[in-house]
């Protein structure tokens, strides 16, 4: 649970002096406890960050979600595997996806769908931090066409293992724990064909620019956009950040 803002303060020096006395040594750990302490600190300071910096440090999230995408596209998109063994093909690009998020954790841009929840904040501040971190990250981008009631509940699954990927690389201590806490549950999310309205933000402008037909603007911004982000949202707000909460 959340814990005043004054023990926040003391946590760390704690941690630092007396590592024995917050993390296990066998899992080099944080306890769910402190995890949410510890995430719920940085989402603080972003509130209080200027709009400019916000922004650029979102476009900086967006564009390496893009180089995870990017890689996945080359080991999805090959013709023969894609013919012969589209199972292989799609396990490929959920392997190699998860290089966009990481790079995102490890350097601390902001991601759009990464927010938690921990009442530290004002209402009007989160919805700023996620207006900015949006603009940022969308950077011109357009939608497809699926149903809504199909999408929002992809958008719920999908944040909720971005989440708790994040979730758990602020829970371990080293750098291998936090990559392979970050890996396994965004390969789960991509080989899923769940909807992350950020990484959708990269294939379908793509496929605008390689001229792929049916795309149109209008009606793909509400069948897409909209069921994907309030999904996200509720997946990451509700079953990560309310539940750790």
């Amino acid at each position: 649970m959340c814990q005043p803002t004054t023990k926040s303060r003391s946590l760390q020096s704690k941690w630092k002096l007396h590592p024995h006395l917050s993390t296990s040594q066998t899992t080099r750990a944080f306890t769910p406890q402190e995890t949410t302490e510890l995430v719920s600190r940085p989402g603080v300071r972003r509130t209080r960050t200027r709009s400019y910096n916000l922004f650029l440090s979102a476009v900086s999230a967006g564009c390496l979600l893009a180089f995870g995408g990017a890689a996945s596209l080359v080991l999805t998109t090959d013709p023969w595997r894609a013919e012969n063994a589209p199972g292989v093909s799609r396990m490929l690009g959920a392997a190699v996806f998860p290089v966009g998020v990481i790079l995102i954790a490890l350097t601390g841009a902001d991601l759009f769908t990464a927010g938690n929840m921990c009442k530290r904040i004002s209402v009007w501040e989160l919805l700023s931090h996620w207006a900015i971190c949006f603009l940022g990250n969308l950077d011109r981008s357009l939608f497809v066409e699926p149903e809504f009631h199909n999408i929002l509940p992809r958008g719920v699954g999908c944040n909720w293992l971005v989440c708790l990927a994040l979730y758990l690389s602020v829970q371990a201590n080293d750098l291998a724990s936090k990559v392979i806490g970050i890996w396994f549950p965004i390969f789960a999310f991509v080989i899923l064909g769940l909807d992350h309205v950020v990484a959708n933000m990269f294939f379908i402008p793509l496929a605008i620019w390689l001229r792929a037909p049916g795309l149109d603007v209008g009606l793909n911004i509400w069948k897409r956009i909209i069921p994907t982000t309030i999904g996200n949202v509720i997946g990451g707000a509700v079953f990560v950040g309310g539940y750790y909460w």
